[in-house]
């Protein structure tokens, strides 16, 4: 069994992750932790020192390193799955699970919780929503794309670890 959780910054895809993995009795990857151990940097001093498109090009290298392994659930980076065709080799290689937040759910899970994400680090209040509504439309197309969609907003952890314990079918 491979999954792959994707989904915006947010969404809990790197708490979901372990506790889904554990349940499962499968490897845990988060994406970013993986990177950050390969360069010695965090995902900001990465982008800040190397620029974006180098880290794109990390972050594709070890998604597919990952994914060709087996056994695992995956937590990808919030915009893993928009960049190269990374949507299309995650979705061939695992069960790819979206955890799908409306933008004001996301605004209340980030508000207050902005100073170790980077891309948000310097928003709040209305600038911050206005930031999450704009690139949860444009990243939406790619999202849309995962093999099983839920609808995480009115869940808590236990129900969406339950649903997603319904797709594969243990």
């Amino acid at each position: 069994m491979k999954i792959s959780l994707i989904g915006y910054m947010g969404s809990g895809k790197s708490t979901i992750g372990p506790e889904l993995a554990v349940l499962s009795g499968l490897d845990y990857y988060d994406l970013d932790a993986e990177i950050e151990k390969h360069t010695g940097y965090t995902i900001t001093e990465t982008i800040f020192n190397k620029g974006e498109l180098y880290f794109r090009k990390l972050e594709r290298e070890k998604l597919h390193e990952i994914l060709a392994k087996d056994n695992f659930v995956l937590s990808t980076g919030g915009g893993t799955p928009c960049y190269y065709d990374n949507i299309d080799v995650i979705n061939k290689n695992s069960l790819s699970v979206y955890l799908q937040y409306n933008v004001k759910e996301l605004f209340e899970r980030l508000k207050g919780n902005t100073a170790e994400r980077p891309l948000i680090a310097h928003l709040e209040g209305e600038p911050l929503q206005e930031y999450i509504g704009k690139h949860l439309f444009e990243r939406s197309t790619y999202y849309d794309k995962a093999t099983v969609v839920i609808k995480a907003g009115k869940l808590n952890k236990l129900e969406i670890l339950k649903e997603i314990k319904n797709y594969t079918h243990e």
